[in-house]
């Protein structure tokens, strides 16, 4: 009989903690029901001690998402896993995730405790969880540089004290397959009881689907990922890598199956690029844009003649495909909305109204639209509209050899104009500080990625900014064939995220840092 490996995905928790993204607990409900629709097993929807946004989304997640368990971060500490049950405590299916460090640099550095104190600890967080659930998980932080028979006796406290599913965390991405996958055998071979052993890999050194998968070569059948890889630093292992390796190589994995409805992949990393702001590289295995696309003149003979010859996976069965559908200037609306249901996007009202203005604008710029620009033009737009504080009514630059680039930018909020101007160090540089002067936000730009949509001449720019201010960085969208028009949208996008976690912060009564 096959025998099933649980896919537990983090993305609404350690992807989020990517630097520059922060989700309303609405954007993070939309992601959550994709995933529902992707058949995830396990959605760990945050870590509700950590903020009063992450404690929101997580009960709303708990209350409307049905199928998959809903899982929820916490320390050891008694208070906070109080707190994580009271954010689960409406799921149809709830887990509490217990973690604690158990390294030596994280134990002398961080909690400045002693491996006797950890053993405590983890006893009685595990121990309060199964108070309120059948369903605990515990992972040792950093468990990959933490002493071997240490490890064992944390986690053998944690299996006598209720746990269900042990978690081996690779925090820091130390690990390397061979040796990872033995450390999953041997566990599971000195720690008696019954619970299944999972794994968590980071990306550090690239290595964090293979480590996933040597662990489940080794007897893991959990595997905890994220879509499109997001994460801490690097990344997580990537949820959509994770499973078509598992379904393409079954003679490696035999008898093992995931519950994953495969082709809603490519629809869930569109979505989760497009809320998150973190574009999917062209060259991403299995969802980005190249992964079915073909070159040489060799390799296209090849497809031609068998998809095979070049391809292991369907493109179809990830919800990929190589055609493109063509718009132009003279398309309507009924036209655009098809074409985004072909596509697996669902927009409604503000939303579609905002993405058809905009497809309109660009169509008269633009000899053809690609379904790639409608991706990029759904991708600022969408979710957008209704949270819009400040919008770009009108940008004059000029610049040249020799002369001081400056730019005028006109922009409304709540029907009120508000204009600025500025030089700088270049036409985009000149345009980010004219809104920063109109709106009065201090803002610094310390990330700046511009890649074209499609090729040629009238091709559009798609520009991802990352901003930040008072230590907060966030990340902005805007797109355009004029590439200095793109930069100020993107630049005014991280704004109006940054207005939205303010407003956030105020609502729960939390005062911004100085």
């Amino acid at each position: 009989m096959a025998e099933r490996v649980v896919i537990f995905d983090t993305t609404l928790r350690d992807g989020e903690q990517s630097p520059g993204i922060s989700l309303d607990p609405i954007e993070k409900l939309e992601i959550a029901e994709q995933l529902a629709k992707l058949n995830v097993d396990y959605i760990e929807a945050g870590f509700p001690v950590a903020s009063q946004g992450d404690f929101d989304a997580v009960s709303e997640i708990a209350k409307q998402i049905e199928g998959p368990t809903i899982a929820a971060l916490s320390r050891t500490h008694l208070a906070d896993v109080d707190r994580c049950w009271e954010a689960l405590k409406h799921a149809e299916k709830a887990r509490i995730h217990v973690f604690i460090s158990t390294s030596p640099s994280h134990l002398e550095h961080m909690l400045k405790m002693t491996p006797a104190q950890i053993i405590k600890e983890t006893k009685a967080g595990v121990y309060r969880a199964k108070q309120y659930t059948e369903d605990v998980e515990f992972s040792p932080q950093d468990a990959t540089r933490t002493p071997y028979d240490f490890m064992l006796e944390v986690l053998n406290a944690a299996v006598e004290s209720g746990a269900t599913t042990l978690n081996i965390p690779d925090t820091v991405g130390y690990g390397i397959p061979w040796d990872f996958g033995a450390l999953i055998a041997n566990i599971r071979k000195e720690i008696p009881g019954d619970y299944i052993i999972s794994t968590h890999c980071h990306n550090d050194l690239g290595l964090a689907t293979a480590n996933s998968l040597a662990g489940v070569q080794n007897g893991a059948r959990q595997v905890e990922v994220c879509v499109n890889g997001l994460g801490e630093r690097a990344g997580n292992a990537a949820l959509e890598e994770v499973v078509m390796a598992l379904a393409i190589r079954s003679d490696l994995f035999p008898g093992l199956t995931t519950q994953i409805r495969t082709e809603e992949l490519a629809k869930t990393s569109r979505l989760v690029s497009r809320l998150t702001g973190y574009p999917v590289q062209y060259n991403k295995a299995v969802v980005g844009r190249n992964a079915f696309a073909h070159e040489s003149g060799i390799h296209q003979h090849g497809v031609l003649s068998d998809r095979s010859t070049y391809e292991i996976i369907d493109a179809k069965s990830v919800g990929q495909t190589g055609s493109q559908i063509v718009l132009g200037k003279h398309s309507g609306r009924h036209a655009f909305t098809d074409t985004l249901a072909k596509m697996g996007i669902t927009l409604h009202g503000d939303a579609v109204n905002a993405s058809f203005k905009r497809f309109k604008e660009l169509a008269d710029k633009k000899f053809e639209i690609t379904e790639a620009d409608i991706e990029a033009i759904v991708a600022q737009e969408m979710g957008v509209a209704t949270h819009e504080t400040y919008k770009l009514l009108d940008l004059t630059v000029s610049g040249g050899l020799g002369v001081m680039p400056t730019a005028k930018v006109v922009i409304d909020k709540d029907g009120d104009t508000l204009v600025g101007a500025a030089e700088g160090n270049g036409m985009i540089d000149a345009a980010g500080k004219a809104i920063s002067k109109a709106i009065g936000v201090e803002a610094e730009l310390v990330g700046f990625q511009v890649s074209s949509v499609t090729g040629g001449v009238d091709a559009i720019g798609d520009v991802v900014v990352q901003l930040e201010s008072k230590g907060r960085k966030v990340s902005g969208r805007g797109i355009s064939t004029d590439v200095v028009e793109a930069s100020a949208r993107a630049y005014l996008d991280a704004i109006n995220r940054l207005m939205r976690i303010s407003d956030r912060l105020s609502e729960v009564g939390i005062a911004e840092t100085p």
